[in-house]
């Protein structure tokens, strides 16, 4: 019978058959290394998501308000990243950061609001 050893140490398995690690600190850094590069493409998503999150939050305290593109550039927000697009019966579409979100006016005016319940 071959000798089985740990994936990320080298030690010397004893134990299950199918154990392909010594301890669970051995089985998280094989891991973290492996998802090293996808971890570091959500983490910066991420971090631009909730950027633009709190900046509509901050911007749009009562739920609705109009504010110049201008104004969401200069707090560094982000068009291009968005979690989701609500289109209405009238093709309107807003675009959300979780709960927060806006619609796109005329002349680079934008309607900020806060998410409903009814809006899925």
């Amino acid at each position: 019978m071959a000798e089985r050893l740990c994936k990320e140490c080298g030690d010397k398995l004893r134990g299950r058959k199918d154990q392909k690690f010594c301890s669970d600190y051995c089985r998280n850094v094989f891991n973290n290394r492996l998802n090293e590069d996808f971890n570091k493409y959500v983490r910066r998503i991420n971090r631009i998501l909730r950027k633009n999150r709190r900046i509509l939050a901050e911007l749009n305290p009562k739920g609705k308000r109009t504010v110049d593109g201008i104004t969401l550039a200069e707090e560094g927000f982000n068009f291009h990243y968005f979690t989701n697009i609500y289109k209405t019966k009238t093709g309107s579409e807003y675009f959300f950061c979780y709960d927060h979100g806006y619609l796109r006016l005329d002349n680079d005016r934008y309607m900020l609001v806060h998410k409903q319940d009814y809006v899925k």
